[in-house]
């Protein structure tokens, strides 16, 4: 087996440079009307397609649009509503509580830090920083699986979990690109590099990717 080439041999500037290319211009596939609507999707689709989550969405906020309308739910009608996403019945709970927080706390609104927004049921690391950087504009990359898995075979990064990898792009990015760059990954991700079966003759990057370069010697 080849040994892992080395960190300075991989041309960060060159590969965002290429992904800016291919994937400008591109943004999240969920489909929301306010930064609350981002915030229960983001929720949503975790175990799930955004796809799928789109489906859900459209007729959930067409009859509860805002944080007030679903704290009025019981857990068991919002789990009804929401029950061909993966892992409904946790989250129908933290959709509840989170929805009545945002009514009786900040008037329907999402708050506008990742401590703020960590604080609330169900929402974690990389839900926070979707939203921030999408819904407030603060400059985020979120790390989901097609970013963890996308970064670390280009070699953006190296880690072995996502807080790490969080951690190496914002050295490695230059910050006014955070935001962008969490979109490029993810649809390189669906796109070319997937999971199983990745489409290393097609990519764009691959001769400046540390995993092609590892595989063809």
């Amino acid at each position: 087996m080849n040994k892992r080439l080395k960190k300075d041999t991989i041309n960060i500037s060159r590969i965002l440079d290429i992904l800016e290319q291919t994937y400008n211009g591109t943004g999240t596939a969920l489909k929301y009307r306010s930064p609350f609507q981002l915030l229960i999707s983001t929720m949503l689709a975790a175990q799930s397609t955004d796809k799928q989550v789109n489906v859900i969405t459209r007729d959930l906020f067409a009859r509860y649009p805002e944080a007030r309308h679903l704290a009025e739910l019981s857990t068991e009608e919002i789990e009804n509503l929401i029950k061909r996403v993966g892992l409904y019945k946790n989250k129908a709970k933290n959709i509840k509580l989170t929805s009545r927080i945002l009514a009786e706390k900040y008037n329907g609104d999402i708050p506008s830090t990742r401590e703020e927004l960590m604080e609330l049921p169900g929402v974690g690391r990389k839900t926070a920083n979707v939203v921030l950087s999408i819904a407030k504009g603060v400059p985020a990359i979120a790390v989901d699986t097609h970013v963890f898995r996308v970064t670390n075979r280009l070699g953006l990064a190296e880690a072995n979990n996502v807080l790490d990898t969080e951690k190496q792009l914002m050295r490695n990015i230059p910050k006014e690109k955070w935001s962008d760059a969490h979109h490029w990954l993810i649809w390189h991700g669906r796109k070319i590099c997937k999971a199983r079966k990745p489409l290393c003759e097609e990519c764009p990057a691959k001769e400046e990717c540390r995993y092609y370069r590892e595989l063809n010697g």
